[in-house]
């Protein structure tokens, strides 16, 4: 049979029918039509059906962004803040001069009274803690380095959520790393760089060290215990003032605010710098002398200086005093910061105005990659900081 025969009967000979990938891919790009010039689906059921389905597979894609913005993405910030704390850091402990600080008397005699044994301890013993700058939070106060699990953080004062964004948080409401009592450090287990989310490998004897300006304490786990979000302040509080210890709380289980764990330690006084006292304007409430419940005298006399008539006395009624506890670093919940609505609105209005941008810029070029090259890169910029506003509206309990 002559080839022109063959030609005629609709068999072609050479590459055209190789099933070649190379091959293939060009019959497709020769059959397909491109994405601009396409003809308009009638506005049917099928035309319905099919932009509820780009609607959801668009909102599926963001909320996969958003997962990742907030394991990863949030680390950025974080990272940019530890490089900052770090820096100021440094600074304050090459002007952090040593000064030597008089051990104050551990013991009151009673007045009046004449025996010998009348005397008791006061609460803590050792040098009171060197005056300092008062600390704001937000400031940088420590170094904390868990050799076991690879973590070494700046610390910062305040457990907000602008200072556990940040980094780990100091407890004001406790004594600093150091002094003797139980100094208290939150930080987040999923997000924000998550410094605590090894925390639970820790077991009894690990090491923790702290650096602070006035010297390196090295901690040695204890245990750590799983308690509720509205319990777990109850461990957090000084036990013992004249013992130095240290408590590491965060989220658990990983990714959830189920629950805190608890991680507890006490100083190794070999391996540490000088204990301090904490200054008389840092103690901890005196829960020991008034507990939960009990009824205090409030009854208060009115000084009289011009008359002779017996001073009245004014009741006004019993008062029930709690001690003071710590607040929960993480339970803030929905929308807590309204303040984010405004800046969420306007980055999704930007955002939305760099996608439509992007593609009416690739309708007008009739190329659909164009859509891609000239969006990618502001559409990225802008969804992080939608990703970050929307966030702020989040629980920050990771």
């Amino acid at each position: 049979m002559a080839s022109g025969q063959i030609a005629s009967r609709g068999v072609t000979s050479g590459s055209e029918f190789s099933f070649s990938p190379l091959a293939r891919f060009n019959r497709y790009r020769r059959q397909r039509i491109p994405f601009f010039p396409r003809p308009e689906l009638p506005h049917d059921w099928r035309w319905v059906v099919a932009g509820v389905g780009k609607t959801l597979i668009t909102v599926g894609l963001l909320m996969f962004a958003f997962v990742g913005y907030q394991l990863w993405g949030t680390g950025i910030q974080t990272a940019q803040a530890q490089n900052r704390l770090e820096r100021e850091f440094d600074q304050k402990l090459a002007a952090t001069t040593t000064t030597s600080s008089p051990v104050i008397d551990t013991t009151t005699t009673i007045p009046g009274a004449s025996p010998p044994d009348t005397t008791v301890p006061a609460p803590t013993t050792g040098p009171i803690a060197p005056a300092s700058d008062p600390v704001l939070n937000g400031d940088a106060i420590a170094i904390l380095r868990i050799p076991r699990i690879g973590v070494d953080w700046r610390v910062v004062e305040g457990v907000r959520v602008a200072d556990l964004k940040d980094g780990p948080g100091h407890f004001r409401e406790t004594v600093m790393p150091g002094q003797l009592g139980n100094s208290a450090i939150a930080g987040h287990r999923t997000t924000q760089g998550h410094p605590f989310r090894d925390l639970d490998r820790l077991a009894a004897g690990d090491l923790i060290e702290i650096t602070t300006l006035v010297g390196t304490y090295t901690y040695a786990v204890t245990g750590s215990m799983v308690v509720k979000p509205s319990d777990y302040s109850l461990v957090i509080p000084t036990v013992d003032p004249s013992t130095a210890t240290l408590a590491l709380v965060t989220c658990d289980p990983a990714y959830t605010a189920r629950n805190r764990l608890i991680v507890q330690a006490v100083l190794v006084a070999d391996a540490s710098s000088q204990v301090y006292a904490p200054p008389p304007n840092t103690q901890l409430p005196d829960t020991e002398a008034t507990l939960p419940g009990e009824v205090i005298d409030t009854t208060t006399t009115i000084a009289v200086t011009d008359s002779a008539v017996a001073p009245p006395t004014t009741d006004i009624g019993p008062a029930v005093i709690t001690p003071d506890v710590p607040d929960d670093a993480f339970s803030e919940g929905w929308f807590s910061d309204s303040a984010a609505f405004p800046h969420a609105l306007a980055w999704g209005a930007l955002l939305a105005t760099v996608g439509f941008g992007s593609y009416f810029a690739g309708r007008a070029a009739r190329r659909l990659y164009v859509c891609f090259l000239v969006g990618v890169l502001p559409f990225t910029v802008v969804l992080y900081f939608f990703f970050e506003n929307v966030n702020r509206l989040l629980p920050p309990s990771l």
